[in-house]
């Protein structure tokens, strides 16, 4: 008996026990993911949520020196067809003493990062004050928007003036999509 091998103990179990446990734990993490997910899948927003988060705009139909108000996200927002003498006295009133200092051409700039164009404003329709819609004021005395609710006054690039209101009205995130249309969001 000299010449006999030793046996070795639970050779092939080692093997089918690693099978087992990795099967096991697979099989485990994948009912945890399939637990797990419904709860993080309602967190992310409703479909008419969704579909409000963009709005889009035909400007064929504003005529220059007009302004209609569309809704985004449920708030109203300004799309002005800007004249050249609204868009002149909005580059020469770059140099005013402004509450909150902003050229027109920085307010002109879309979502994506490109230059905006000048005839075209497209600004958040509630005053930075305490969130009143302003009205576009022919004959005011900055040629913009005035805020009914305490006397905010604003330029033809939406910027404040006089008044309460503590900065500009908010540029609502926009890109051209053509040469006639908008995407608000």
């Amino acid at each position: 008996m000299a010449d006999a091998k030793p046996i070795e103990a639970h050779g092939d179990d080692t093997t089918r026990r690693d099978f087992i446990f990795i099967a096991a734990g697979s099989v485990a993490a994948v009912g945890a993911g399939a637990t797990v997910w419904p709860f993080i899948d309602q967190m992310n927003p409703a479909a008419d949520t969704r579909a409000l988060s963009t709005t889009e705009v035909d400007l064929a139909a504003v005529e220059l020196g007009q302004q209609i108000k569309v809704m985004w996200q449920g708030k109203p927002v300004f799309v002005r067809h800007r004249t050249a003498e609204e868009i002149a006295a909005a580059q020469r009133d770059d140099f005013a003493n402004l509450k909150d200092p902003q050229s027109d051409a920085d307010r002109l700039i879309q979502e994506d990062g490109q230059a905006g164009r000048p005839e075209w404003l497209i600004l958040q329709a509630s005053c930075t004050h305490l969130g009143c819609v302003p009205t576009f004021v022919e004959g005011s005395s900055y040629g913009g928007w005035f805020c009914p609710c305490h006397g905010s006054d604003y330029d033809t690039s939406g910027r404040i003036r006089r008044g309460p209101a503590p900065r500009n009205l908010d540029v609502a995130p926009y890109v051209f999509t053509g040469p006639t249309a908008i995407r608000i969001g």
